[in-house]
């Protein structure tokens, strides 16, 4: 049977192509990607697209638009065997971390792409991203199943787990990079899937569930030399704040000075939840490590491990609109919820 997907254009800069006259880029109709990448007529499958109105600059992407998106796919999971989303670059990490925890009992391919130069332009990226990401999603093991259902971004040759990814370079075609987590697939002349790095579902035939209520009353504190009581206090004391993601030095360590200390121990005790993950680009959180950390583990600051930021931020987004309960959010912040950390 032919296999359908479904290709989502959000905006971004795959979706632009290059005025001939004033040499300015501008959005192209997207219902006419066939004209602009005609190599997709020679897949054995059936592609429909849909374009968001009005596209958005990732810049300016918000939670919201996280909720449509996932609505979109909700509406039309049983009618495809997969899904593209083509997304600006500057946030796609934060999207695709943000869906892989909306998205419960997920068995069918969520792939995001984009490009760093206009799909229009004749060095572009876009053309390969789209063409072996559409592969990606309508590819299927012996069984028939999907063979990378989960929410994945595919960039220059590599397939990665969304929710591992960050952003690294503005300028070169390999714009992403998963430090902590291995590629579930490489593609040069064949697409080698690495199936011990796919996260498969209890089930294929599970309905679908996702989670549209997300709490974003939720900050991000970065620590640095020469942080003062009064930056802590303005970003602790935010009225109606329910979380923050403390980014510490190295594997997870803070000052020890007795008033940075008290700060957190005082947003503990008044019911804010506070995660730790590291600033370096590799490696993970090891509160037990060094004496810095410890002291942030007895006040109750739970440990991210080796979550990105994009991950550890969505994920309490998610978990905040989840539940009330303290504890219960706790427990669930130091859970391995869809392969976003190793514990």
């Amino acid at each position: 049977m032919q296999k359908r997907i479904l290709l989502l254009y959000t905006g971004g800069t795959i979706g632009m192509k290059q005025d001939p006259v004033t040499l300015a880029l501008k959005p192209f109709n997207f219902n006419q990607i066939l004209e602009e990448v005609p190599e997709l007529k020679k897949f054995g499958c059936e592609i429909d697209t849909y374009s968001f109105d009005p596209l958005i600059d990732s810049s300016d992407m918000q939670p919201e638009f996280w909720v449509r998106l996932a609505g979109m796919i909700q509406e039309n999971y049983s009618k495809y065997d997969g899904f593209v989303v083509l997304h600006g670059t500057d946030t796609m990490s934060y999207t695709a971390s943000a869906l892989s925890f909306m998205f419960e009992n997920l068995a069918k391919p969520v792939v995001l792409t984009g490009s760093q130069l206009p799909i229009g332009m004749l060095r572009t990226d876009g053309k390969e991203n789209l063409i072996s990401s559409i592969e990606i999603a309508s590819s299927t093991d012996a069984e028939g199943n999907p063979v990378v259902p989960e929410v994945c971004i595919y960039f220059d040759a590599h397939l990665y787990r969304g929710n591992r990814t960050t952003k690294y370079n503005a300028e070169n075609f390999r714009a992403f990079r998963s430090a902590n987590f291995p590629v579930l697939a490489d593609v040069g002349i064949h697409i080698k899937f690495n199936p011990n790095n796919i996260l498969l579902p209890d089930s294929f035939t599970a309905p679908l569930k996702v989670s549209v209520n997300l709490d974003t009353r939720v900050a991000v504190l970065r620590i640095f030399p020469g942080i003062t009581p009064e930056v802590m206090d303005a970003v602790l004391g935010m009225e109606g704040l329910r979380g923050v993601v403390l980014e510490t030095f190295g594997s997870g360590n803070a000052p020890t000075a007795e008033w940075f200390v008290e700060r957190i121990k005082k947003a503990v005790r008044r019911g804010l939840l506070v995660l730790n993950v590291t600033q370096c680009q590799a490696g993970k959180v090891d509160m037990d490590a060094y004496a810095t950390g410890i002291a942030l583990k007895n006040e109750g600051v739970i440990s991210g491990y080796d979550s990105t930021i994009e991950a550890a931020i969505t994920k309490m987004f998610y978990i905040l609109g989840q539940t009330d309960d303290l504890h219960k959010a706790k427990e669930l912040l130091n859970s391995n919820l869809r392969g976003e950390i190793s514990i």
